[in-house]
């Protein structure tokens, strides 16, 4: 079964993300105390699965879960491959609906600058959070639906 690995937050947009461990997704909004957190937005919270970074581990490149900026680092979900508009949800009860894959980089990143290559805009997904309520790492994350 996939797992949260990390829940992580920032409180300026353009910078890496903080391992908080645990904290609140709030619906139609995202995790409180998130930079990237707004009210009726289709990006509220970003998700990254481990094996993406990993790829950028093997390029000798020394990550923790938030520095691609992601919300949510999982385990065990082949995020990319999920269509807009499926639905996961997590032990806790915690409903999300994915509202987009990959973006587009503006402003290359640092990971960028160091390799000439990011795994987000391609691997990286984005959600809105439909029921809200505590998530935490370790909880189980699933798909429900599309």
């Amino acid at each position: 079964m996939a797992k949260i690995v990390a829940v992580c937050t920032s409180i300026k947009k353009g910078t890496k993300k903080k391992d908080i461990g645990r904290g609140f997704l709030e619906a139609d909004y995202g995790i409180q105390g998130d930079a990237h957190a707004t009210k009726g937005w289709h990006r509220q919270v970003s998700l990254l699965d481990n094996s993406s970074i990993d790829k950028m581990r093997a390029k000798g490149l020394t990550l923790s879960p938030g520095d691609f900026a992601e919300n949510l680092t999982t385990e065990g979900l082949e995020l990319m491959a999920l269509p807009v508009g499926t639905r996961l949800k997590t032990g806790r009860g915690v409903e999300l609906e994915i509202t987009q894959i990959g973006k587009e980089c503006h402003h290359h990143c640092q990971i960028y600058r160091q390799v000439g290559m990011c795994v987000m805009p391609l691997e990286g997904v984005f959600a809105r959070i439909i029921q809200g309520g505590e998530i935490q790492a370790g909880d189980t994350i699933e798909v429900v639906g599309a």
